[in-house]
């Protein structure tokens, strides 16, 4: 895994210095820690969207379904200037902007509000094809939890998307075992047509080596992580 000096802002380690300023949310540490390494290669390496471009129509989107456990998405918002990093102390406070949800009234760089698993990726399939309608070549980018596709509004969504052939549109799966489906991730998105790809979901450069593809058609990226805290 790439790694770069602790404590120097704007970098990896910083984020996870950020992280550890927030508190109150052990129930969902995990959900977090998982996705940390994923968030930190889409804002640092690959989504082209930046803070003094959020009205831009032709930014990347970027949608965090797995919305529960926020504090990296938090983390990595901050050390790329998109909210203050003195929010993060009192996030869930009863007057802070940072929920135990991501809010996109409340929160800069926020693309939807995360609640009920199993409503990003539906989101993303209609952005990308409403993005595809108005000439905007940019990306949409949905990150979801592996147990999270065991919604049917998933199954939907991934059909759709393929049907359409929305090339525009990158699903990325953070498989931590979770899910209780019997058939495995990369073949329940290629039987729809869908281009896949399984690497290390810890690897930032093989991730960013996946999420840098465009291969013509809708594309999954699972990032496989240890079900368990380093």
């Amino acid at each position: 895994m790439t790694t770069t000096t602790r404590d120097a802002t704007g970098t990896y380690g910083h984020v996870l210095d950020l992280i550890t300023t927030m508190t109150g949310d052990e129930k969902h540490a995990a959900a977090s820690e998982s996705t940390v390494d994923v968030l930190w290669t889409l804002y640092d390496r690959v989504l082209d969207v930046s803070p003094d471009r959020l009205d831009d129509p032709t930014r990347d989107r970027f949608l965090l379904s797995k919305g529960h456990g926020p504090m990296a998405y938090y983390a990595v918002l901050a050390a790329k200037g998109f909210i203050p990093a003195e929010w993060l102390p009192r996030w869930t406070a009863f007057d802070s902007p940072l929920g135990y949800h991501p809010d996109r009234l409340l929160v800069p760089g926020v693309e939807i509000s995360s609640g009920s698993l199993g409503h990003g990726l539906p989101l993303a399939v209609g952005l990308a094809a409403g993005l595809r309608a108005r000439r905007i070549g940019s990306r949409v980018v949905v990150l979801v939890g592996d147990a999270e596709l065991d919604e049917g509004s998933n199954a939907e969504a991934i059909t759709v998307a393929a049907a359409l052939g929305l090339d525009n549109l990158t699903v990325v799966v953070v498989d931590n075992e979770s899910t209780s489906y019997p058939v495995p991730i990369p073949e329940r998105f290629a039987v729809e047509g869908w281009a896949t790809a399984a690497v290390d979901g810890r690897d930032h450069d093989r991730l960013e080596a996946a999420l840098r593809r465009r291969p013509g058609r809708p594309d999954v990226v699972v990032a496989v992580v240890e079900r368990k805290m380093r």
